[in-house]
């Protein structure tokens, strides 16, 4: 199960329990609505209570972010979780997003609003 809140140039997700395909759908949807009027979105993902994913959302990931690689401005990632984090810096091989892990919600989002100079 996922929860989603956006707001103009932000796109914020959460996943419970495990992220399966119709999450990742859902997920994907918000996206591209936002994109289509608000161009590249930053993205906070909160996956602390991410219990497991479905294998079809690691190949829906993968497609996604390489057909949307300009989409996304930064990405952060919220985990404690040392695999999740490995797999986040894995993603960056398909996508030239500029995406960073964090243990500190607060760092997280500070990082994500901070303005490039």
């Amino acid at each position: 199960m996922i929860t989603i809140q956006h707001q103009e140039h932000m796109v914020e997700f959460a996943v419970f329990g495990e992220f399966t395909l119709a999450d990742f759908k859902e997920f994907e949807e918000i996206v591209l609505y936002k994109t289509q009027f608000s161009g590249p979105v930053n993205l906070f993902v909160d996956l602390r209570q991410m219990a497991d994913f479905t294998v079809d959302v690691v190949w829906e990931e993968i497609r996604f972010s390489r057909e949307h690689d300009g989409d996304f401005s930064r990405i952060a990632v919220l985990t404690d979780n040392q695999w999740v984090a490995w797999s986040a810096w894995l993603s960056q091989l398909f996508s030239s997003s500029d995406v960073r892990v964090f243990e500190d919600e607060a760092g997280a989002r500070a990082w994500l609003v901070e303005v490039d100079e």
